[in-house]
C-alpha cells in the first residue's frame, strides 16, 4: 500500500483521481454522476454529485477496508493516538452501538449515567444488555446533571464486579466532564472495559488546556463526532479503539449494523478534516477557545444571565470543563432556555444548538468568526430588554433519576398496550420520551412512570420543547409494558 503521511487525504486523492479518468459508470448510485438528476446537480453542484460513487476496488470497500480507506483510518489513529480507528457514516449513533456492541452482550450488565443519549439505550436494546446506572449530582441552581462521582463509580463497580464495561460521557453536553482518568484505572483494575461517549469531545485530541481526551486517559473505546466540532459533514464519525481491543472484533460488530454503501462525500470530508485538525487543529481551537471566552464574558455583563464556566469545577463530579461549550443560564431573565431559543431563532435570525428548561447551549467551533459572536451577544441583549419577565416558576431539574423495572430490551419487545400519558403513572414504559436536542431520554423503555416524570413532561410541552421518542407524535399517549407480561420477565 501507498505510504501516506498526515498531510495526505487517501479517500479524497483517489476520488479526484477516479473523476479525471472519466469513468463510464454502468453501476449504482442511478443518478449517473447527476445527469439523470438535474435538479440535484443544481442543489449539490456538478463536482459534488460527480464523486457520490459506489464502492470499487480503485476506491476500496468500507465493509473489509485494503487500501485508500484503511489508509485513512490509519492516518486517523495516529493524530487521535489510537491504535485503530474506523470510519463511521451513520452518524456518532452508529459509533455508539458499535461501541457497545463490541463488548456486551445479552444480559451483560454495564455501568453508565443515566444522562446518556438514546443511542446508548438502543444500543442496549440491541444486545440485552443490562444498565446499572450510576444518577449523577444534580446542580440545583442551574438543574443539569453532573458527572459520576468517583465514590459512586467505585461503590457500583464492587457491587457489580461481573459488569463488562463503564461508560462515561466525555464531556455532557453542557462541558461538564468526570474523572476519567481515574475511572480508566479503576475499571481496568477490576478487569472492565471503559468506553467514552465523545460526540461532543473532537477538538479534545488536537486543543490545548482542554480536558483530557478519552485515548489519553487509557479508555478503551471511544465514539467521536467529527461532524460537530471538527467540521466534517452531517452524519460522519469516528470510532477510536485503544491497543486492548481486537480491530476485527470491532469490525464485525460495525457491519452488523452500519450500510454497505458508505457514501464517500462522507468518508472524504472525514479524511480531509483529519488532515485539517492534524496541520492546524491547535491553532483552530486556540482561536475556538478565545472566542468562547469572549462571548462568556460578554454574555455575563450583560447581566441576568450565567455563561458559566470552570468556576464548576469541584475534583470530583465535576472535574473538569470544556469552556468551548458556550452554555448559558437564562432563568435570571425570567424564560426558560427553550423560550431564549426560540426566540433567538425567530426574532432574531439565529439558530442555537438546544435550549432546555433552564439553560441555552450557543456551539462555537473552527467556523465560527467574532462578528457571529458580537450578534448573539447583542440579540441576547435584546431579549433580556424585550422580553423578560418577573417572577420565578417551578423549577424541575433535567435529570429524574429512574427506576429500572425490566431491562430495555425485554420492555421494548415485550406485548404492551397504548394507554393517556395521564394513565400511566407506576406502570412501565416500552418506549422513549426526550426533548430533542439534546436527546437524553426523560424516558426509556424498562423504567418505571413517576407522577414527577409526568409534571416534568407536561412542564416541558408548556415550555414549548420539542418532545420525541414516542409512538404518538404528540406524545398524549404511551406505550406501556402489558402488565401480565411482568409476571415472567
Amino acid at each position: 500500500m501507498k505510504s501516506y503521511t498526515q498531510k495526505n487525504a487517501p479517500i479524497y486523492e483517489a476520488l479526484e483521481e477516479f473523476r479525471a479518468r472519466r469513468v463510464v459508470p454502468f453501476d449504482v448510485p442511478g443518478h449517473k454522476r447527476g445527469r439523470g438528476n438535474p435538479e440535484l446537480v443544481e442543489l449539490l453542484g456538478q463536482k459534488c454529485v460527480g464523486l457520490d460513487v459506489n464502492s470499487m476496488k480503485p476506491l476500496d470497500n468500507l465493509c473489509h477496508p485494503v487500501s485508500v480507506i484503511r489508509a485513512a483510518e490509519e492516518l486517523a489513529a495516529e493524530a487521535f493516538g489510537a491504535a485503530h480507528a474506523f470510519l463511521m457514516v451513520g452518524g456518532t449513533t452508529s459509533s455508539v452501538q458499535a461501541m457497545i456492541l463490541s463488548v456486551c452482550g445479552r444480559n451483560d450488565k454495564i455501568i453508565l449515567p443515566r444522562n446518556v443519549h438514546r443511542s446508548v439505550i438502543n444500543a442496549m436494546i440491541l444486545c440485552g444488555a443490562h444498565p446499572v446506572y450510576v444518577n449523577p449530582e444534580v446542580d440545583e441552581r442551574l438543574g443539569i446533571p453532573l458527572g459520576m462521582r468517583m465514590e459512586q463509580v467505585d461503590k457500583a463497580i464492587r457491587e457489580n464486579p461481573d459488569a463488562r464495561a463503564v461508560l462515561v460521557n466525555n464531556p455532557t453536553y453542557y462541558g461538564i466532564c468526570s474523572n476519567l482518568p481515574e475511572i480508566v484505572k479503576l475499571a481496568h483494575a477490576h478487569g472492565m472495559k471503559v468506553l467514552a461517549d465523545e460526540a461532543h469531545g473532537t477538538h479534545l485530541y488536537f486543543g490545548e488546556n482542554l480536558p483530557i481526551s478519552a485515548m489519553a486517559a487509557g479508555a478503551d473505546l471511544a465514539a467521536v463526532s467529527m461532524h460537530k466540532s471538527g467540521g466534517s459533514l452531517t452524519q460522519s464519525s469516528l470510532l477510536l479503539a485503544g491497543p486492548s481491543m481486537s480491530e476485527g472484533h470491532i469490525r464485525q460488530m460495525i457491519n452488523l449494523t452500519q450500510t454497505t454503501s458508505g457514501s464517500y462525500l462522507l468518508m472524504a470530508s472525514l479524511d480531509i478534516s483529519r488532515r485539517n485538525l492534524a496541520l492546524r487543529g491547535r491553532e483552530d481551537f486556540a482561536r475556538v477557545v478565545d472566542l468562547a471566552e469572549y462571548a462568556r464574558k460578554e454574555i455575563n455583563e450583560i447581566g441576568g444571565y450565567d455563561a458559566y464556566s470552570r468556576e464548576l469545577i469541584n475534583g470530583d463530579s465535576v472535574f473538569d470543563f470544556d469552556v468551548t461549550k458556550l452554555s448559558i443560564y437564562t432563568y435570571g431573565i425570567g424564560l426558560a432556555g427553550i423560550e431564549v431559543y426560540d426566540l433567538l431563532r425567530d426574532e432574531y435570525d439565529i439558530q442555537t444548538e438546544f435550549g432546555d428548561l433552564g439553560n441555552l447551549l450557543a456551539y462555537v467551533s473552527i467556523g465560527d468568526r467574532k462578528q457571529e459572536i458580537e450578534r448573539l451577544v447583542g440579540a441576547l441583549a435584546e431579549v433580556k430588554r424585550r422580553f423578560q419577565k418577573k417572577g420565578t416558576w417551578m423549577q424541575v431539574p433535567e435529570y429524574l433519576s429512574p427506576h429500572v423495572v425490566v431491562t430495555p430490551r425485554d420492555a421494548f419487545y415485550a406485548l404492551k398496550e397504548s394507554l393517556p400519558i395521564a394513565e400511566t403513572k407506576g406502570r412501565v414504559c416500552s418506549e422513549f420520551v426526550m426533548c430533542y436536542p439534546p436527546g437524553i431520554p426523560i424516558l426509556a423503555p424498562g423504567e418505571e412512570i413517576t407522577e414527577d416524570i409526568l409534571k416534568y413532561i407536561e412542564y416541558a410541552r408548556e415550555k414549548g420543547c420539542s418532545l420525541t421518542g414516542s409512538e404518538d407524535p404528540d406524545v398524549q399517549r404511551l406505550n406501556v409494558v402489558n402488565e401480565n407480561t411482568l409476571d415472567w420477565m
